[in-house]
């Protein structure tokens, strides 16, 4: 006796039939032979499901099934005199569509009366220097079987982006065209620089005559060095803003700014002429740092 359609795809009659089609798609991605190649089970709940969505995948011949007019089959019933409830009689019930956006194929089967099947997509990582994912770069991906895949790492890429291959991805079944290669980049940090957002941040060293009498100091940013003019008094912590030399917003193409943030630090030796000169000065500027 066949198989009540409803039960065979696990639904109440109450469903809906959005809810009758997202099933159906879930359970033949799951089940579809081509996918499951040695388990005889697999195989034949997908045939199951498959004879089960023929009846209730289709609106009318679902109506006519709930109102007894068919049976499991798609057979009429002997107290049915009609015909609408064949094959013929309703709409497609959309096994093309459905497969198609399962398995990537323009038809419903591929050579030989199979369906086709779309491949795999296929996920690697790849480590990338700081430097280089704010610049780009060329790289090569090293795949577990042995091959190697050549990618452009795009400028101002971030940790954790996925780069997605067109066509990359494993191969497809029956004529299916192949998946995609989905590269997740991972990047290195770097010992001076940060990033937050488009920013770069770097924390700049000066000595205190620079400190208290200003001037000219080089500090490297992505593309190069340039000059930052630091006013007299520059106590630690300020931050000086660079315009445009931070990492490339790859949705927009804006580049972000780098943030300069001063420290101050101390000769590793104090001589005696510093601290004489210091002592004397504190005798008549004593002031407040602001220490809470």
């Amino acid at each position: 006796m066949a198989e009540d359609p409803y039960s065979a795809l696990g639904l109440q009659r109450t469903a809906t039939d959005d809810e009758i089609r997202r099933t159906f798609r879930r359970l033949a991605k799951e089940l579809h032979p081509d996918l499951n190649p040695n388990n005889p089970t697999a195989a034949e709940r997908f045939k199951r499901v498959t004879a089960a969505y023929e009846i209730v995948g289709d609106p009318a011949r679902r109506q006519a099934y709930d109102r007894g007019e068919i049976d499991e089959t798609g057979e009429p019933r002997r107290t049915y005199q009609g015909a609408s409830a064949g094959r013929g009689g309703g709409p497609d019930f959309g096994f093309g569509d459905i497969f198609s956006d399962l398995f990537g194929q323009r038809g419903p089967r591929g050579p030989g009366g199979g369906f086709s099947l779309r491949g795999q997509d296929m996920r690697y990582t790849l480590d990338v220097d700081f430097m280089e994912a704010v610049l780009g770069a060329k790289k090569r991906v090293t795949m577990p079987e042995g091959g190697q895949l050549d990618l452009a790492v795009p400028e101002g890429v971030t940790d954790g982006q996925v780069l997605r291959l067109k066509g990359k991805g494993g191969p497809g079944l029956r004529g299916g065209e192949p998946g995609d290669a989905l590269v997740e980049v991972r990047v290195r940090a770097h010992p001076h620089f940060k990033r937050q957002g488009d920013d770069i941040l770097l924390d700049v060293p000066i000595t205190i005559d620079e400190a208290v009498l200003g001037g000219k100091i080089e500090v490297p940013t992505a593309g190069g060095r340039v000059s930052l003019t630091l006013p007299k008094g520059t106590s630690s912590g300020r931050a000086f803003r660079l315009k445009g030399k931070g990492a490339r917003n790859p949705a927009t193409g804006a580049y972000g700014d780098q943030i300069v943030t001063i420290e101050i630090v101390l000769p590793q030796s104090i001589d005696d002429s510093l601290a004489y000169f210091l002592n004397e000065w504190r005798k008549k500027h004593a002031y407040n740092p602001g220490r809470p």
